[in-house]
């Protein structure tokens, strides 16, 4: 049971934003954070209400089921009435639950997504490709922005590795589920015998950090620049154009040779170590906040198998939620994304309700 001072702070609140916001008396830089809290508060308020009124309209029912003189159409009526006002206050009370929940600051950034292939080879980074479209489709479907920053290409035409930036709205809450070990079974085209083979591909989602979240001291870093190699035109090959950063506290490195200008190298590096840094510090503070309890969704544990993409079967399976979907090619075309989107998004509410 929510403590019903919480839920009349919520109303109070509710009532001197809308009075503050009418005033015209607003300080222009409070004005829309002030208009985005109370647009927040503005969705809840009416439930608050309902639940804080709840015992009063629960006994005015009550009153007229115990008296003797109520006629039985009346009291079917009233009982009716009650078992609809206690499912609306349960209903209310999981609404408020989940808007008093703690806020990830990071769900509303854009996000840095990476993708690797893992142990099975060149099949293995054929799938780290179609890992790749998928999250192209997906995007071009949400009407997201989707720039590589560096990609590093198979000989099977496949990736090794490929590291994107993806902007729009609440990308890192849509996201960052993914992060994990994806596994994939299907006959590879080499494959004479017809037979099944397993391959993984790793994906880690970052939250995109801005300077403003994260200051990195630049005594803290070591910059070494050097030829780049493989593909990439003479230009590329015979200047010192490619960037390797080090941030020597953590030993985190990140290299950048996709573009013939050093600057750009160093500047594409630097936005790739920030998310890294800066979701290592993340990670750090929910160990410590959840030293008592392990969620199983959302950990950002890239050793984990999270998913299996089963090609003979049709079928894609999310291991943290055990949901099986028939719709693999739908899935990889970016249909049927969010149908597993949103079921692991409210399993993990729930798991944050329980501990609540």
């Amino acid at each position: 049971m929510i403590p019903q001072k919480t839920v009349e702070e919520l109303i109070t609140k509710h009532s001197l934003l809308e009075k503050d916001l009418s005033s015209g008396n607003i300080d222009k830089k409070l004005f829309a954070e002030k208009s985005k809290e109370y647009s927040d508060l503005n969705e809840i308020v009416n439930d608050a209400k309902k639940y804080i009124s709840f015992e009063k309209d629960k006994n005015e029912l009550e009153k007229i089921l115990e008296d003797q003189n109520s006629d039985e159409e009346l009291l079917k009526m009233v009982e009716t009435e009650l078992k609809d006002l206690q499912i609306q206050y349960e209903k209310n009370e999981k609404k408020l639950k989940l808007f008093l929940l703690p806020k990830d600051e990071a769900d509303k950034k854009n996000a840095i997504i990476e993708i690797r292939a893992g142990t099975g080879g060149l099949e293995a980074s054929l799938f780290a490709g179609d890992l790749f479209k998928m999250y192209e489709k997906v995007s071009h479907k949400k009407k997201w922005t989707l720039e590589l920053i560096s990609i590093s290409k198979s000989e099977a035409g496949g990736l090794k590795e490929v590291i994107a930036s993806i902007k729009g709205t609440n990308i890192y809450s849509t996201l960052k589920y993914e992060s994990g070990v994806h596994r994939v079974q299907r006959v590879p085209d080499t494959e004479t015998q017809g037979r099944v083979h397993t391959s993984a591909a790793t994906v880690a989602v970052l939250p995109e950090a801005e300077e403003v979240d994260l200051k990195i001291n630049e005594n803290d870093l070591r910059i070494d620049v050097f030829r780049a190699g493989g593909p990439g035109g003479q230009s590329v090959n015979t200047t010192d154009s490619a960037v390797r950063i080090t941030h020597i506290p953590t030993g985190l490195t990140v290299s950048q040779q996709d573009e013939k200008s050093q600057h750009k190298n160093k500047a594409k590096g630097m936005k790739i170590l920030r998310a890294r840094l800066y979701e290592l510090e993340r990670s750090r503070i929910d160990q410590e906040r959840s030293k008592d309890r392990k969620s199983k969704i959302g950990t950002g544990d890239r050793s984990e198998r999270i998913r299996t993409y089963n090609f003979p079967q049709g079928r894609v399976t999310d291991h943290r939620i055990n949901l099986t979907l028939h719709k693999l090619e739908e899935f990889l075309e970016g249909e049927a994304f969010d149908e597993i989107v949103e079921s692991l998004s409210l399993k993990a509410q729930e798991e944050s309700l329980s501990n609540l």
